[in-house]
């Protein structure tokens, strides 16, 4: 019984990855292009998060034992594949990635098995500005709630539980607006439940409290530039990231 269920569940995850990557990819115009699973370190490719994680290596045998290294991520990557495929301005790639974070810190929706839907898109210099950033945010929020909608309208048993509009804050502002919250998860905790859905921007810089938000990589991420976008989900009550 708990098997067939699991099945099900199995098959209802795929129906949601699957429909929102058709409508994004739409959206942004974005070609779907397969992910490395591993890369080698001298590549420079392998994104090394907050510095201090180890990738899981190895060596392959046919190639005189050369040492690979299992990806983290596909941050860096990306913009190697938009490059290498030769996209345009306006254009982009998306891509389904498996990984293993040997140091992940696991929970109920974290593990060291990585499945991460990730996409990029080339933009003018003119471009990068906060403005594209909210409409782009706006877009990927738009298709993440068509398909909330598409799931509950399919199955009745779930419900639509997003707001219709994301609420955008900068990580100093949300520092202001709970200033006696000493937690950075607190405080997306807290904004996310008040507002539902939340677009937190300009992560990995220092606040005014001298501490940083989070950890972003400084060699390829913009700290002024970036956002993750947080929902509220009421059945764990937790502030769960969708995007970043």
């Amino acid at each position: 019984m708990s098997r067939g269920l699991g099945d099900v569940y199995k098959r209802q995850i795929k129906e949601i990855k699957d429909h929102f990557e058709r409508a994004l990819a739409k959206s942004l115009h974005l070609t779907r292009v397969s992910a490395p699973l591993f890369v080698k370190p001298e590549s420079g490719l392998n994104d090394n998060l907050n510095g201090v994680e180890r990738p899981v290596a190895f060596g392959i045998k046919e190639q005189n034992d050369t040492p690979v290294e299992i990806v983290h991520s596909l941050a860096k990557w990306k913009r190697y594949a938009l490059d290498k495929y030769g996209f345009s301005v306006g254009e982009g790639l998306y891509t389904d990635m498996n990984a293993i974070r040997r140091d992940e810190e696991t929970d109920n929706i974290h593990s060291i098995f990585v499945d991460q839907w990730d996409w990029e898109k080339i933009i003018t210099k003119e471009d990068r500005n906060i403005e594209t950033l909210k409409e782009t945010v706006r877009t990927v929020y738009k298709v993440l709630r068509k398909t909330e909608k598409y799931m509950s309208i399919k199955y009745d048993y779930i419900q639509e539980i997003l707001p219709k509009d994301i609420f955008f804050i900068t990580t100093q502002e949300l520092e202001d607006v709970f200033p006696d919250v000493s937690s950075p998860k607190e405080r997306e905790y807290y904004i996310a439940k008040a507002k539902g859905a939340v677009c937190i921007m300009q992560i990995g810089d220092v606040l005014e409290n001298g501490e940083r938000h989070d950890g972003r990589a400084p060699d390829y991420d913009d700290w002024s530039l970036n956002a993750d976008i947080v929902v509220y989900y009421p059945v764990l009550d937790i502030a769960c990231l969708l995007y970043t």
